[in-house]
């Protein structure tokens, strides 16, 4: 008989893997990438967080049912690495860390508190008392800026400002072609863990009304640490394909940083700043798709 399964936790994933020009299927019972020479690649889908589908990736229904399954998240990109769509259901198998986010978003005191807590890990003081969520992002945008000239100057890149159309990619400078390839590679990776964690990617604090809200707030966290270095390193040598380079420099930044190992932690740390315990999972949940008998650490996993 075979072993029982065991998913595997998010900490201990690969963070990223990019697939294009192939059919992602299942066959024989394992996840692959069928070529249009009929070549099978085998894809560990159970040890990879994200998958990110360029053009020319065709997806079946059991690859996107295995993909939920496991706890692996599709997301479908443009070629420059623009975010397009996302499918697949990684983690929201439980509704009590989603009433948890809600409840602390919707009251006014409490949202403050949790977006001081973000500014303090991410600037790594606390910011000033007395100062609304607005006077925050204002206090951010000045600082974030200044972050940018910095590290540009450390890397000898002209840099101007922060400023892309994704409708228009190569109409950007390269400096922000490398960022935006950048943080499209940290946000899958963060979405990955939010959902893995039980939580809503839209359902933001600082950030509000977007799809992304709440992944842009963590992954805001960890950007000035891992990935912007990165794109101005990759600017600064003007590589023949630049999004290619940071791609596969931000997969090693996170696997450096232990990145995917610290996001669920942090999360909870962020939200815990609301000083409200979260509520427990309803006696008659749903359980898990794969059964676990030892806790992974990760909340909401479906397994």
């Amino acid at each position: 008989m075979l072993p029982p399964l065991r998913p595997i936790p998010i900490k201990e994933r690969l963070s990223v893997l990019y697939i294009e020009r192939g059919q992602l299927d299942v066959l024989d019972g394992a996840f692959v990438v069928v070529d249009a020479n009929g070549v099978r690649t085998h894809i560990p889908v159970g040890g990879v967080a994200c998958l990110m589908l360029e053009p020319g990736a065709r997806v079946s229904h059991a690859a996107v049912a295995l993909a939920a399954r496991v706890g692996t998240l599709l997301v479908w990109i443009g070629e420059a690495g623009v975010r397009l769509y996302s499918a697949g259901q990684p983690g929201g198998a439980r509704s009590d860390r989603l009433l948890y986010q809600a409840k602390l978003a919707l009251d006014p005191d409490l949202r403050l508190k949790v977006v001081r807590r973000m500014y303090a890990l991410r600037f790594g003081e606390p910011p000033p008392q007395r100062r609304s969520v607005e006077q925050l992002r204002g206090i951010e945008g000045a600082r974030v800026r200044e972050m940018y000239k910095r590290i540009a100057q450390k890397f000898g890149v002209t840099w101007r400002a922060r400023n892309y159309d994704p409708t228009a990619w190569d109409a950007s400078d390269l400096p922000n072609r490398c960022l935006s390839s950048a943080t499209a590679c940290l946000y899958g990776v963060t979405e990955a863990a939010v959902l893995a964690a039980g939580y809503a990617p839209a359902v933001g604090f600082i950030h509000t009304g977007k799809p992304l809200s709440f992944v842009y707030d963590v992954a805001d966290v960890y950007k000035f640490e891992t990935v912007v270095p990165v794109a101005f390193q990759v600017a600064a040598k003007k590589p023949v394909n630049p999004e290619r380079e940071v791609r596969l420099r931000c997969r090693d930044i996170f696997r450096q940083t232990r990145l995917l190992e610290r996001i669920i932690p942090g999360i909870e740390d962020m939200l815990a700043a609301g000083e409200i315990a979260p509520p427990t999972a309803p006696v008659d949940a749903i359980g898990p798709a794969i059964p676990n008998p030892q806790a992974l650490g990760d909340a909401g996993h479906r397994g």
